[in-house]
């Protein structure tokens, strides 16, 4: 009741509320409980109140700062899904750099280190694609009877055929084929047969194998001496000197390692210029007797002017431009013959790459962007022979 009898309409109106004074921040806790806290916050583990607490003491201590970021870095390298292996160039110039440092007691052959490079360069693409990569479709291309030819496959796949016809040089140094000792001959026959064989199909399992198989040619090759250089491996129509062969199978796991690559799409670089121009070289040494072979099956003109065995006689000149190129001169009436520059009588010139491509039979020979002088049918016979050296 207020003085006077007057009685409010609403009854008794509240006391009077005192404004309420907001409760000061809980202050932050100390350095010591904070840099505890570093390798909790490095591991994303902390709770959102410590959270915000480390990262704002990291604006002001340095010292935490810097521990912070190498305890970041540390569970950065702890993830399992991050590669730990060191990437392919780096790799090599650590290699190179140890070696010139101590050089190894048993050292690779010279004529060996393309394969060495090119076998460690697709080991470490195997190792770095997950399980689902194993079976990416890609094409296998070659060249054959004047038509670009393709085969499906698999990641997989291709490296089981790497590994099929690779056994021919197993076989050869007397180590054990993958096909067995009945096992044709012929790189298609032996692929196929592979293929055929392969229940259920090809998975990553068959990584490990191809990798022991790669490092037992490359020790017994070590461990053979100079004379192992001329041991002959038996392509079945053909045969190579062990020295050919292996730069052979370097060229062909460079080219299959790129098509895993582009269907993986993984950067790889192309192989060192050394390398690539004894790839180069050794297709310029058997374009005389391909052509030849062309020759009997109908598929070129004929010679036409023999010579003496082991005298020069009618040339192509292969210009190869770039880190592997260099200049060959191609007899191109007979395999005996001597190439020279004085029996010239056509020019092409090509980028080393391309010329590899072409090899391959990735490219055709209408396609690859020669430079081209002299006797045109000379040019069209060799740019088609190039390409007919591929194969599956």
């Amino acid at each position: 009741m207020t003085p006077g009898g007057y009685r409010p309409p609403y009854g008794t109106p509240p006391p009077p509320r005192h404004p309420v004074e907001p409760a000061e921040p809980a202050p932050p806790p100390p350095h010591s409980v904070l840099k505890s806290l570093l390798g909790a916050w490095a591991l994303a583990a902390c709770s959102p109140e410590e959270t915000t607490h480390v990262e704002e003491h990291l604006t002001e201590c340095a010292p935490c700062a810097d521990e912070a970021l190498r305890l970041r870095d540390a569970v950065g390298l702890l993830q399992t899904s991050r590669n730990l292996d060191l990437p392919p160039p780096l790799r090599a110039r650590v290699l190179e750099g140890c070696l010139e440092r101590r050089a190894a007691r048993i050292p690779v052959p010279v004529w060996a280190t393309p394969y060495d490079a090119e076998t460690a360069r697709l080991d470490a693409l195997l190792r770095d694609i997950g399980d689902a990569e194993w079976h990416a479709p890609l094409q296998l291309k070659w060249f054959e009877r004047e038509e670009p030819t393709a085969r499906r496959a698999t990641v997989a796949g291709v490296i089981g055929h790497l590994m099929s016809v690779d056994g021919l040089v197993a076989a050869a140094l007397g180590l054990d084929d993958p096909l067995g000792a009945r096992a044709p001959q012929s790189p298609t026959d032996r692929t196929e047969a592979f293929w055929r064989t392969a229940h259920p199909p090809p998975t990553r399992t068959i990584h490990e194998p191809w990798r022991e198989q790669t490092h037992a040619l490359i020790r017994t090759v070590s461990f053979a001496g100079r004379g192992a250089a001329e041991l002959s491996v038996s392509y079945g129509e053909f045969a190579l000197p062990l020295r050919d062969a292996l730069i052979d199978r370097a060229f062909e796991c460079w080219i299959h390692g790129a098509d895993i690559a582009e269907a993986v799409d993984y950067p790889y670089p192309t192989p060192s210029g050394p390398h690539l121009n004894g790839m180069i070289g050794l297709a310029a040494q058997l374009i005389p007797s391909a052509l030849a072979g062309r020759r009997r099956a109908g598929l070129a003109g004929p010679a036409r002017h023999l010579v003496v065995p082991g005298s020069p006689g009618r040339s192509l000149h292969l210009e190869i431009e770039g880190p592997g190129g260099g200049n060959w001169f191609i007899p191109l009436d007979s395999p005996a013959a001597v190439g020279s520059p004085d029996c010239a009588v056509a020019q092409v010139a090509l980028e080393d790459v391309e010329f590899c491509l072409l090899v391959a039979g990735h490219i055709s020979p209408e396609d690859a962007a020669a430079g081209q002088g002299g006797d045109r049918e000379a040019v069209r016979e060799v740019l088609f022979t190039a390409a007919s050296l591929s194969r599956l």
